[in-house]
């Protein structure tokens, strides 16, 4: 990966698996803009065709018969920094736009359609060259925080996926009591994996139930005396309260145990896109190795007088998990850092 595409480990900010929202358009006459934000790659039949011409899997606006352009509005999943976006032509050869620019802004609560047309919106992209049935690749300097991001196509076409990729940046009023240190949605990612053959560990962090075996982490089997293991680097140091390995879906492949454990006074880690690897420090139990059933939603009590950095979930020896949540309270001078990191980044 290129140093400038770094940011395509990070997150999609913007994906319906983040709850991210396409929430207006000005124009989906061929196809749906929801389109744009769903998680997988896009899916084309050559024969198939609906009264208004080609299905596309992607949004599509009619063809411009006078000057102008056409857009649509992301209201991002999480609030974030983004760090590059990526708008993919997948499918479109004879349609695509010949050129693109992308704008951000930064909102409080629930903005409508017409609040959001009428924001002041910012330049992360300037306009520029796309190519068709491809993944255009921009990189992004701007290191503030924002909650919707704008689309524009010049003048018309099609775009299959937009991805927007960058670290959360939550409210961290919303942090505040018992919450899911381990939530994707709240800042936390993965930093270090033992194996993930099948399927990314990040999905183990996403704010939904798993609906199939695909949509948690899986790994290859083992051939050896060792077993799996996956570090995630809490949204915030934490005291731990209550622990979920959920199983669900993974019934001949699901691990036979687990062990969970938290990093005292460790470093914060850098993610997956940072060569992360997990924090220097000392590491207490929080949960002993533990035998798992198939297909299962296992809870666990935890009493952590001590705050944590990071969990690590060992199992044993492999096997597919669908999420891991890690209930406690952020420790206090924790969330006031963040919430001056939140002033710092605000527009």
């Amino acid at each position: 990966m290129s140093p400038e595409a770094e940011f395509l480990a990070l997150p999609d900010l913007a994906s319906r698996a983040l709850a991210g929202s396409v929430v207006h358009a000005n124009d989906e006459l061929f196809a749906s803009r929801e389109n744009l934000v769903n998680p997988g790659r896009a899916v084309f039949d050559p024969a198939e065709f609906g009264h208004k011409g080609k299905v596309y899997d992607g949004w599509e606006t009619r063809r411009r018969r006078e000057p102008g352009v056409d857009w649509a509005i992301v209201r991002l999943g999480v609030p974030g920094v983004v760090h590059g976006v990526v708008v993919d032509t997948s499918w479109f050869t004879g349609n695509f736009p010949p050129y693109a620019s992308v704008e951000a802004a930064c909102l409080p609560g629930h903005p409508s359609p017409a609040e959001l047309e009428a924001a002041a919106w910012t330049a992360l992209v300037e306009r520029s060259a796309l190519a068709g049935d491809s993944d255009n690749v921009f990189a992004v300097e701007d290191r503030r925080r924002w909650t919707h991001v704008r689309l524009t196509i010049h003048p018309d076409g099609g775009v299959a996926r937009f991805r927007v990729h960058g670290t959360p940046r939550p409210d961290p009023a919303l942090l505040t009591g018992t919450v899911d240190l381990a939530a994707l949605e709240h800042g936390a990612d993965v930093v270090d994996c033992s194996n993930m053959f099948y399927s990314s560990p990040r999905q183990l962090l996403l704010p939904d139930r798993s609906r199939s075996m695909g949509e948690g982490w899986e790994n290859a089997r083992r051939r050896d005396d060792g077993n799996d293991h996956v570090t995630v680097r809490l949204a915030a140091p934490g005291r731990v309260r209550r622990i979920e390995v959920d199983t669900s879906y993974f019934v001949g492949n699901a691990p036979g145990a687990c062990a969970v454990s938290g990093l005292v006074d460790g470093s914060p880690g850098e993610g997956l896109a940072g060569e992360g690897l997990a924090g220097e420090g000392s590491w207490v139990p929080l949960v002993p190795r533990t035998r798992l059933q198939p297909d299962t939603r296992h809870f666990f009590v935890v009493d952590s007088s001590t705050p944590v950095s990071q969990v690590r979930l060992d199992v044993h020896p492999d096997g597919g998990v669908a999420r891991l949540r890690v209930h406690g309270e952020i420790e206090e001078s924790a969330l006031a850092r963040l919430t001056d990191a939140w002033a710092a980044e605000t527009p």
